[in-house]
C-alpha cells in the first residue's frame, strides 16, 4: 500500500474514532503500518456496530460503507463491514 493511501485511510478512521467513540486513541502493536491501520481499522468497524441502536443503524452502515466502498471484495475490513451490514440490517428491520 502507497504512503498516501497509507495516511488518507488513517485520516479517514482517525476522524470516525474521534466523531463515535469520543475516546482517546487505541495504543496498537508495534508492526507492519498497513497491519495496524487495518487493526486500528477493523476496531474502528466493531465500535461503531457495538453503538447502533435501531434509530442510528442506517448512519452506522452509511458511514462504514464509506470507509470501505472502493476496496476489494477480499479486503478484510471490507468483509467486516460487510458482516456489521447483515447485523444492522436485522436490527433496524426488528426496529420497522
Amino acid at each position: 500500500m502507497d504512503q498516501i493511501t497509507l495516511r488518507n485511510r488513517l485520516l479517514v478512521a482517525t476522524a470516525m474514532w474521534r466523531e463515535a467513540v469520543g475516546e482517546p486513541l487505541p495504543r496498537l502493536a508495534p508492526g507492519e503500518p498497513a497491519e495496524q491501520l487495518q487493526t486500528f481499522e477493523l476496531q474502528v468497524v466493531d465500535r461503531l456496530w457495538e453503538q447502533a441502536t435501531p434509530e442510528s443503524a442506517r448512519e452506522v452502515a452509511d458511514r462504514t460503507w464509506d470507509m470501505v466502498h472502493d476496496r476489494p471484495d477480499d479486503d478484510p475490513v471490507k468483509q467486516r463491514v460487510v458482516e456489521c451490514h447483515e447485523a444492522l440490517a436485522r436490527l433496524t428491520h426488528l426496529h420497522d
